[in-house]
């Protein structure tokens, strides 16, 4: 039942791959009983629908991108600990803000080329004269807007893709891809649907449209110069009225290894450890002797740690608190670890960016467990669900609309309710300082730190193991791989 519910979206992707494949059978004799012929299937609705497969399956990369971008923030560190995690400096710039466009080519050209072969892909599929079903049709240029503005988030101005072909495409302004973005989700809003969870779940639906939208007009004054918060609300107001979706009373249930069955997450990617690999927070951020704690198949990588800034702004009581792992580890059996003699004990403290090999450097940082981590897997990979959008976001959006249009009260309604469920004290008085402190303790590793940071104007100030930022690192360099193939595209600013 799990694996049925958790990858409806790959079950759809294997069907049409069976569906369009040729047959690698060498028995030509043998009758094909469930096989559509390829020049038919695409007929019904339904068929179309199933084309959308492959088309979601790319964004499994979400997790992967995101979280290496992650650590440019004040809430995430790789440190390199000994010889580990040095990577020719590559995290050390990335926390630094010092990243250069030729020697971290890589990441950018990642990002860049994660979201365009993806768009190309459903250009190719809106081009097929076998998809005529409006409302397939809609649903994937709902997602090429998605591709769009992590792309407009990231990179600001970059290409619209809105069709196959062409020599060279032009590059935009970020003005103009926000209104681009806009338009499209705006046409075809009134066609999707309003279906959520089954074989919706992990799909674009009106919701997922509105929430976007809400990230989009929230940013707007970033993006475009000009503020959008009236829009903004009006989107989570959408959501949230909808009756669609509900606070989880446990915080934690949002980001459990079943959390397919949460009625918070908005839009979450499928991963199943077996069958659709790729999430693997466990690996990243627990110490090579975790292995002995929840017996996985290999030892983890020790890389990311929280900050200890980040991590001591988290007060007591605050239930959320507890996404962190510090103090003695155990066996699986109940017996106390140690590290070449040393207690096993993870500290908040990151003593230095760069440490010598030793207990002290691979015991530095709290450790993730705000994704419920999977004990006795066969896998490195984990069954949890990637959340990209939830309730929890959309009632601290709303909060941040309504303070920054000067409806104080509003917002402090809406961060108490996300308070009260973190069993924590409510606020009386609001300011945007506070508002931005809650979305951390609300949305740590979830992977919108970044654009926080920079919309609330504080991306740029000095942190651990950080000095000051000039303000053109608030987009990253276009890709330098980009700029050599495509004549047209020119470097952003400061690059």
């Amino acid at each position: 039942m799990k694996i049925q519910m958790k990858l409806k979206v790959k079950h759809i992707l294997l069907g049409s791959a069976l569906l369009l494949s040729g047959q690698a059978c060498t028995d030509l004799t043998e009758t094909p009983f469930d096989v559509i012929p390829t020049d038919q299937f695409g007929s019904t609705p339904q068929q179309q629908a199933a084309l959308l497969g492959p088309l979601y399956s790319s964004l499994g990369d979400y997790f992967g991108r995101y979280a290496e971008f992650n650590t440019v923030t004040d809430e995430q560190v790789i440190p390199t600990r000994g010889g580990d995690w040095k990577d020719s400096d590559a995290w050390k710039r990335l926390k630094q803000h010092s990243w250069t466009p030729l020697g971290d080519d890589d990441k950018f050209n990642g990002m860049w080329t994660w979201c365009y072969n993806a768009i190309t892909s459903i250009n190719q599929q809106l081009n097929n004269p076998e998809i005529t079903d409006v409302a397939t049709k809609s649903e994937l240029r709902a997602l090429r807007a998605f591709y769009h503005y992590i792309l407009l988030d990231h990179f600001r101005n970059v290409i619209i893709a809105d069709k196959l072909g062409g020599d060279g495409p032009t590059q935009k302004t970020g003005a103009e891809v926000f209104a681009w973005i806009e338009k499209e989700l705006k046409e075809v809003y009134p066609n999707l649907s309003e279906t959520t969870g089954g074989a919706y779940y992990g799909r674009f639906n009106k919701y997922v449209a509105d929430m976007t939208l809400a990230k989009l007009y929230i940013n707007a004054e970033v993006y475009t110069g000009t503020p959008k918060w009236a829009e903004a609300k009006a989107e989570c107001d959408i959501i949230i009225n909808s009756g669609k979706y509900a606070l989880s009373a446990d915080f934690f249930s949002n980001f459990s290894t079943q959390n397919q069955s949460s009625k918070e997450n908005i839009l979450a990617v499928p991963y199943d450890a077996s069958k659709r690999g790729g999430f693997n927070m466990n690996m990243r951020t627990l110490h090579y002797l975790s292995q002995l704690t929840y017996n996985t198949p290999q030892a983890p990588w020790n890389g990311y740690c929280t900050a200890t800034e980040f991590y001591n702004s988290f007060k007591e009581g605050d239930n959320r608190k507890n996404m962190w792992i510090v103090g003695q580890q155990f066996s699986s059996d109940g017996k106390p670890l140690t590290d070449d003699g040393k207690p096993f004990i993870f500290t908040p403290e990151i003593p230095a960016f760069e440490m010598a090999a030793g207990p002290v450097a691979r015991l530095a940082g709290a450790r993730s467990q705000k994704y419920e981590i999977q004990r006795n897997g066969a896998s490195n990979d984990q069954d949890n669900d990637f959340v990209i959008f939830r309730l929890g976001d959309a009632y601290l959006l709303r909060a941040e609309a309504n303070l920054r249009l000067g409806k104080t009260a509003d917002a402090i309604k809406d961060v108490n309710i996300i308070r009260e469920r973190a069993g924590t004290t409510p606020v009386t008085t609001l300011t945007l300082d506070g508002l931005l402190a809650e979305r951390g303790f609300e949305m740590a590793w979830e992977y919108t730190r970044r654009q926080d940071l920079i919309r609330f104007g504080q991306f740029n100030k000095a942190w651990q193991f950080k000095t000051a930022s000039p303000v053109f690192r608030n987009i990253f360099p276009i890709p330098l791989s980009q700029l050599q193939l495509n004549p047209n595209l020119k470097q952003n600013p400061g690059y």
